[in-house]
């Protein structure tokens, strides 16, 4: 079947950013202008709704037939193969080019290295041991399902505003997908803050509610780093920026249901 050439439309960049953003066959249907990938970070929340969703999902049905542990590690999994590991590889090549680079050129040469050091080794490592042990924060399987669905778009609404605040910190004849993206207008500013927002209407308590303020202060202490180190940001710190962002809300999150239920 020929894909459909679109024109360029709010919903042109939604697809742009699910082809970009995961693995769904969008481009096998549709094909949208060149000028709509430049677009697609207000829309990031929007392709959490589906991820979050989705692992919020598959961590309920797996619990009625395996432990809440396993269920969770599933729940990780299926994310991986939905997003192709694209926020992990650009995690990865963080810590290696924050880690082993000493100056602005050294960092963004090791960034754009394919191979994995040790520093994204062991950064892969920790993060990966943190975010499978959030279920042995004793918080219940809806509590779970709720983070998951809350927290995918939430912290991807944070980590969008890395464009509004930093430029590109390459050429973009340097970027690996040929483009790069557009300061976001007002609208599209709205827009990814909405889509971020309104999920946040599943947390279950609202003693959970600041938990939502650990994503935006691990926002503003990544920021500044790669603004120092790179005057700007890269692809890589993208991926980097949603991840640690949603570590933090799910790590602040256990905490505060362990004093909710002390």
């Amino acid at each position: 079947m020929p894909r459909v050439l679109i024109r360029r439309t709010p919903l042109a960049d939604f697809l742009a950013a699910l082809t970009l953003l995961t693995r769904l066959p969008v481009w096998r249907l549709v094909q949208p202008p060149q000028e709509a990938y430049r677009h697609t970070v207000p829309y990031w929340p929007l392709t959490g709704w589906i991820t979050g969703s989705l692992m919020a999902a598959v961590l309920w049905l797996a619990a009625q037939v395996l432990p809440l542990q396993l269920a969770w590690l599933v729940a990780l999994a299926v994310r991986l193969l939905l997003t192709g590991c694209l926020h992990e590889d650009g995690l990865g090549d963080f810590f290696d080019g924050f880690g082993g680079g000493t100056s602005r050129e050294a960092t963004l040469r090791i960034m754009k290295d394919s191979h994995a050091g040790s520093y994204a080794v062991v950064g892969l490592a920790a993060y990966g041991l943190l975010l499978a042990h959030v279920p042995t924060g004793g918080l219940p399987l809806p509590v779970l399902c709720a983070l998951l669905a809350c927290g995918d778009p939430w912290c991807k609404a944070v980590a969008a505003q890395i464009i509004n605040v930093l430029p590109y910190a390459r050429p973009e004849s340097d970027c690996k997908m040929g483009v790069t993206y557009r300061r976001m207008s007002r609208g599209e500013v709205a827009v990814s803050l909405v889509a971020g927002v309104l999920p946040v209407l599943c947390l279950p308590s609202a003693a959970l509610l600041p938990a939502l303020l650990a994503p935006v202060a691990t926002f503003a202490w990544l920021v500044l780093l790669m603004h120092k180190r790179l005057g700007g940001y890269t692809g890589d710190c993208c991926g980097a920026l949603f991840l640690l962002c949603e570590l933090s809300f799910l790590l602040c999150a256990v905490a505060l249901w362990r004093g909710l239920v002390a």
